[in-house]
């Protein structure tokens, strides 16, 4: 699992039947330290976030195991929102704060 920031939407009218009324976002990575990398992905979003949100998202294999993704040609998957998140003790980042 990773950490990202949903930064953007992709609209694909023409797809595999097995995609369709799925979201597609694009996520750049985060470290730890709430620092944006240069690594985006294109993530299937199974839990219904937004622009600005900071999300865990899995790749490869491990994106084809939720509910929404199980069976579907897809290798990343946004699986949950952020709420909260610390590192040694220090509060990283709090939504809605």
């Amino acid at each position: 699992m990773l950490i990202g920031k949903v930064v953007g939407t992709v609209v694909a009218t023409q797809k595999d039947e097995r995609m369709e009324s799925l979201s597609l976002m694009i996520v750049r990575q985060v470290t730890v330290d709430g620092k944006e990398t240069g690594s985006y992905v294109v993530a299937v979003d199974a839990v219904g976030s937004g622009v600005g949100e900071y999300v865990l998202y899995a790749s490869g294999s491990s994106a084809r195991q939720t509910t929404v993704t199980d069976k579907r040609p897809c290798d990343a998957v946004i699986m949950a929102i952020v709420d909260t998140w610390e590192v040694d003790g220090d509060e990283k980042y709090r939504k809605n704060a």
